[in-house]
C-alpha cells in the first residue's frame, strides 16, 4: 500500500500529516522495510502524543489521530506528484489540510535537491490552496544518525572503520559523509566508485590495521547491499592477512522512527 492511514481516539483533532518519501527498489525486502518504518514512525507518534497528553489531566478533549503515508519516488506505477496528490485528498477527507513531506534520504544529492521539490511543487500546483505542503529535511541531516553507526561500531570491535555510502555526483553532496567519517574515526568510501572501497582498505592494511570495519551508509538491505557484501569477500581473499568485518544498514528499527519524527518537528 502506498499510504499507511492509522487512527485512535475519540476526537478528530489531527496534530500532523506526514508523507515519508523513499527512493523505490524492486528488491522486495526493501519494500517490507518501507512498510515496517512507516508503521513504526506513525507508531511512535501515536506514542508520542499519547504521553504527551497523560498529565494534562483532559484526555476528553484531545485525541491521537495520525496519517502517515509512504512515497516512492522511483519503481512506482504513479509518479510522486500523483501519490502526494492521492495522500492529500485522503487528508481532505478527515479534515486535514497540512502535509509534511519528509524524505527518507540519506544524502543531498539530485533526488532530494531537486527532483523531489520538482514533485512536491506539481503536486502543491494541482491541490492549489486547499492543501499546505512542506518539504521537511532528509533523513540524512539529523545528528542523531551518528549514534546509530556509532553503536555498530560499538558491537564489531574493529581497530579501523570505513564508511561506506552510495556517494552522489551532485557538487557537494558529499561532504555530508566526510564529515560523518570524521565524527566515527573512520575514512570514507564510496559505492559508486567501485576502486574506493578497495584504496580505502588497501591503505588501511599498509598502514598496519588488522580488524577493519565497514559501515554501510545505506538504509535497507537490497541489490546493493547484496553486491556490497560480495565485493567486501573477493576484498577479503585479496587480502587475506587481515580480517574486514562488514555492518548491517541502517535497517528499519524504532531509533530510526524517532530520528525521522525529529525532523518532522514533532
Amino acid at each position: 500500500m502506498i499510504v499507511h492511514l492509522k487512527f485512535t481516539g475519540t476526537l478528530k483533532k489531527l496534530l500532523s500529516a506526514y508523507l515519508l518519501v523513499f527512493h523505490g527498489s524492486r528488491d522486495r525486502r526493501y519494500q517490507v522495510a518501507v512498510e515496517q518504518l512507516t508503521q513504526l514512525v506513525c507508531d511512535v507518534q501515536i506514542h508520542r502524543q499519547a504521553s504527551g497528553r497523560s498529565g494534562s489531566g483532559n484526555l476528553a478533549t484531545h485525541s491521537a489521530e495520525t496519517f502517515v503515508g509512504m512515497g516512492l519516488l522511483e519503481l512506482h506505477p504513479l509518479p510522486l506528484h500523483e501519490q502526494i496528490r492521492e495522500f492529500a485528498e485522503r487528508c481532505f477527507a478527515a479534515g486535514i489540510h497540512s502535509i509534511q513531506v519528509v524524505p527518507v534520504f540519506l544524502l543531498p544529492g539530485v533526488h532530494v535537491m531537486e527532483d523531489i521539490p520538482a514533485e512536491v511543487a506539481k503536486a502543491q500546483q494541482a491541490l492549489g490552496s486547499q492543501a499546505k505542503i512542506e518539504i521537511k529535511p532528509y533523513l540524512g541531516k539529523h545528528p542523531g544518525l551518528t549514534g546509530l553507526l556509532s553503536a555498530q561500531q560499538a558491537n564489531m570491535g574493529a581497530d579501523a572503520w570505513i564508511l561506506l555510502s552510495h556517494g552522489s555526483r551532485r557538487a557537494g553532496a558529499n561532504q555530508p559523509i566526510e564529515d560523518l567519517a570524521i565524527k566515527l574515526g573512520a575514512v570514507p568510501a564510496y559505492w559508486s566508485v567501485r576502486s574506493s572501497l578497495e584504496k580505502q582498505v588497501e591503505a588501511l592494511v599498509n598502514a598496519g590495521h588488522q580488524k577493519i570495519g565497514i559501515l554501510p551508509y545505506f538504509l535497507f538491505v537490497g541489490a546493493i547491499t547484496d553486491a556490497i557484501s560480495q565485493y567486501v569477500s573477493e576484498l577479503s581473499q585479496q587480502f587475506p592477512a587481515v580480517e574486514l568485518h562488514l555492518a548491517e544498514p541502517l535497517g528499519a528499527g524504532i531509533e530510526l522512527a524517532r530520528l525521522i519524527l525529529d525532523l518532522a518537528g514533532e
